[in-house]
């Protein structure tokens, strides 16, 4: 008989997690995919069955070890299980952004050196098509979805399907072959390499061993008691290391079961009628999740309006602190309770959030007023901080250490230091072998100890032990008056309002601190609908009268919040304007994670900022703009400059 120390010893790779659900976990769901309105499920027994077949399938395309195959779509169980079929076959998966235009594709293709490519659908093949002019690596393409696909030129390009048919017919020829390859697998094996979202430069290419995906999953299921019962949605890019990490990593170590949306725009109905008991989102989810909840409530009758208030205001107070177990009076967890029939429980089965057991948010920083709100709702929501080279996890929030303000102490096996300059530095089992092709980056990334650099600045409380990060350390400066200047902490503030989906502050240097604000167009525009504003653009929306003395309230209240923090207070935002377009991925504004590309934006933007600092209360400007077709033009517009109320109070008390 063989112990299971010397079972869980051998599981050295995906693929091997694999072989050992589809025995232990043999008739327990793994996948359901939602298509054409019905759910699809798929058994740990099938996928081990449809993955092999992949594999084989591969081979007879002729994939050899160490090949590199680009998966491009949207979070499909097939897609996901070409990055194991791929591992099988000795090959590496490198998933891409399938919103990322053709020329990004072609860069990340390029440096790979992909020779295969699994495409989503017609889209992605089109994608590669256009790039593979200048991109010679690519031999075969490889698609799931075959609508708009039979006038192609097959000669080589084939159906994924297809492909999985003559990996069965040719089982005899090469079962023995992906038997034998999956068996050389070991911890030390690539397991994924996955680009980083080049905030400042060209993406990297991550390389991630089975030890780094292993381990990592392996001490973060422990954490937080994950288990083969739990139901997650993956929605998010298949790219992005969170969602490798939680939809294969984390799902193949415990066996719970993945759900695929049926797309973007049903992605909220599918979360209500999964009703995942652990979830992942950015906080741009969190607060989409928020801004819908307060259009509704604007909506409502004024007897519910009174109803959501009174009782969203009680459990500010005592909310968190019934989740987290601590003492609250009999009377006030009764009144809660009530509210949980009447407002919280209602609340939560709207937005898909009644099983939750586990919800976790990172990426970049979340407004404190929107994780309170969430937490307050009963949802064990709790921030965790990670990056790409660490496999995500570097530090996490214990159950009952949960607060807005950190991001909790070092996950199991990671060891954490504060560099004297504030930058935070992490080691473990997760961390990167290397960025590919890039000997240089890495050894200015991470040391001959294993110690990386996170690019952040932050520091441990006393007596908590908690981490807390300021600001990425290349944003985090001093104002001309010598107090800190963190940008992103501002930025986040603003955020928590519906009306503005993101901010950027500029001030590092300067004596006050100025603006750019985009509005969120579902939210103004529901405003403007209630208040009988027309309009017909966004444009047009942005610079309305009515919305800027909106915005600039919002702006003048979070003022007031940060003149409460007598570190931060100097961050107050002098003067603002309303972007007369969003900030967008395909102009180069953000990038495919939405994370703001700052310093593009200060470049792009020069003109509006100098008008912010001029005093200027007017400018003309025109903009290049990318439409969804791939054309570029021109928009135009004056925006008004306004100024904004400051609390003088605790601009003295920062300088002093």
């Amino acid at each position: 008989m063989v112990s299971s120390t010397a079972t869980e010893t051998a599981l050295q790779s995906v693929p091997a997690l694999l072989a050992r659900n589809a025995t232990r976990y043999a008739s327990a769901t793994a996948y359901r995919e939602k298509e054409f309105g019905i759910w699809q499920s798929w058994t740990w027994k099938q996928v081990e069955e449809e993955v092999r077949a992949m594999a084989m399938g591969f081979l007879a395309l002729g994939m050899n070890r160490g090949d590199y195959v680009a998966i491009i779509g949207r979070n499909r169980p097939a897609l996901y299980w070409s990055m194991v079929a791929a591992q099988s076959a000795g090959a590496v998966p490198v998933p891409l952004y399938q919103d990322a235009a053709a020329d990004e594709m072609a860069y990340v293709l390029e440096h790979c050196g992909a020779r295969f490519v699994v495409c989503g659908d017609q889209e992605q093949v089109d994608k590669v098509l256009e790039v593979q002019e200048t991109v010679k690596c690519i031999e075969e393409i490889v698609y799931l979805d075959k609508r708009g696909m039979r006038k192609y030129d097959h000669t080589h390009m084939n159906w994924l399907m297809d492909v999985q048919a003559e990996g069965r017919a040719g089982h005899q020829r090469f079962e023995a072959e992906v038997t034998k390859r999956t068996a050389e697998l070991t911890y030390d094996h690539t397991c994924v390499m996955l680009y980083t979202s080049g905030t400042t430069g060209k993406p990297k290419g991550v390389v991630l061993s089975n030890r780094n995906i292993i381990e990592t999953s392996k001490a973060s299921a422990e954490f937080d008691g994950l288990r083969q019962s739990d139901e997650i949605l993956a929605y998010l890019p298949m790219a992005w290391v969170g969602d490798f990490i939680f939809a294969i990593g984390q799902a193949y170590w415990a066996g719970f079961c993945v759900n695929c949306p049926e797309s973007d725009a049903t992605m909220m109905t599918d979360l209500r009628e999964i009703g995942p008991t652990y979830f992942f989102a950015p906080p741009r989810i969190f607060e989409t999740m928020l801004t819908q909840v307060m259009i509704r409530m604007e909506d409502a009758s004024k007897l519910k309006l009174r109803l959501f208030k009174n009782y969203m205001e009680h459990a500010r107070r005592v909310g968190p602190a019934i989740l987290d177990d601590k003492p609250v009076s009999a009377a006030d967890r009764a009144k809660y309770a009530l509210g949980n029939v009447l407002v919280y429980g209602p609340l939560k089965n709207t937005l898909g959030l009644s099983q939750i057991r586990v919800a976790y948010t990172a990426g970049e920083a979340i407004g404190p007023e929107i994780f309170d709100f969430f937490r307050s709702l009963g949802i064990n929501l709790k921030q965790l901080y990670g990056q790409t080279e660490a496999s995500v996890f570097i530090t996490q929030q214990p159950d009952g250490e949960v607060r807005s303000d950190t991001v909790g102490v070092p996950s199991p096996g990671v060891e954490v230091k504060i560099a004297d300059n504030g930058e935070v530095f992490y080691r473990s089992p997760g961390v990167f072998v290397s960025y590919y092709k890039n000997a240089e980056s890495t050894a200015s990334t991470k040391d001959a100890e294993g110690w990386v650099a996170t690019g952040d600045a932050g520091f441990f409380e006393e007596g908590t032990g908690h981490l807390r990060i300021i600001d990425r350390a290349k944003d985090v400066g001093k104002m001309a008056d010598g107090s800190l200047f963190a940008p992103k902490y501002v930025e986040n503030k603003l955020k928590f309002y519906p009306n503005i989906l993101e901010a950027v502050v500029f001030g590092n240097g300067r004596d006050r601190c100025v603006a750019f604000i985009n509005i969120d167009l579902t939210a103004v525009g529901n405003w403007a609908e209630r208040n009988n504003i027309a309009y017909s653009s966004y444009q047009e929306l942005a610079g309305h009268p009515k919305v800027l003395a909106m915005i600039q309230e919002h702006v003048e209240e979070t003022n007031a919040s940060i003149a409460e923090d007598t570190m931060l207070s100097g961050c107050q935002v002098h003067r603002f304007l309303v972007l007369h377009k969003e900030l967008d991925a395909d102009d180069g504004e953000l990038t495919r994670t939405r994370k703001v590309r700052r310093r593009i934006i200060e470049e792009k933007f020069a003109d509006l900022i100098d008008a912010l600092y001029s005093g200027k209360s007017e400018i003309y400007t025109e903009t290049e703009v990318t439409y969804e077709d791939g054309r570029k033009g021109k928009i135009t517009a004056t925006l008004e400059l306004r100024d904004a109320k400051v609390r003088q109070a605790a601009r003295k008390m920062a300088a002093e």
